[in-house]
């Protein structure tokens, strides 16, 4: 399941940016350089690499059962990510959602395109329900989900096996029931 969306560089030309299942042993670094610096500088969380286990066991820890992982690549360039990990009950959580700087905003379809694929893969899974959680500050992201379907939840109504991160204070939920999109 791979997905084109261009991108338009600064010299007006288009360049194809590719949606694809995450391959560990070839992603991985690219991975590390695109979530660590936005997480470190963008969101102020004094985390490494070393730090988050689930980036280091892609394969067992999103890769199974009805999750996955998957990249954006511009060449072989990572410049996006997106996981889905897979809590029972045909439930999931929608994970490491990031898009490099240069990458993101609605005409170039990056972070459209990682959901869609995210979606349209969860729907193959049979999932009924998608879980996220953000935090307050970032109301781009808020805007975003909202657009494509998630509805605010309080964290009460997430699921008991929901991973809730400690900077997480915003919860949001997609049903994908059959009549509920």
């Amino acid at each position: 399941m791979n997905t084109e969306v261009a991108k338009e560089t600064t010299n007006g030309t288009a360049t194809a940016v590719q949606i694809a299942i995450c391959q560990p042993a070839r992603h991985q670094t690219g991975i590390a350089e695109l979530i660590v610096p936005i997480q470190q500088q963008e969101f102020n969380i004094p985390i490494t690499f070393e730090d988050q286990p689930d980036l280091r066991q892609i394969e067992s820890f999103y890769q199974h059962g009805k999750g996955n992982f998957w990249v954006a690549l511009d060449g072989d360039k990572v410049v996006g990510s997106i996981a889905l990990l897979d809590i029972g009950n045909d439930q999931a959580a929608l994970r490491k959602m990031f898009v490099h700087p240069e990458y993101r905003g609605r005409e170039r379809g990056v972070a459209a395109a990682l959901l869609a694929t995210l979606i349209a893969w969860s729907r193959e899974q049979q999932l009924e329900e998608i879980y996220l959680g953000t935090t307050s500050a970032f109301l781009a992201a808020h805007r975003f989900y909202e657009k494509h379907g998630f509805l605010r939840i309080e964290p009460e109504a997430l699921p008991e096996r929901f991973p809730v991160m400690q900077v997480d204070t915003c919860f949001y939920a997609l049903s994908l029931a059959e009549g509920q999109d």
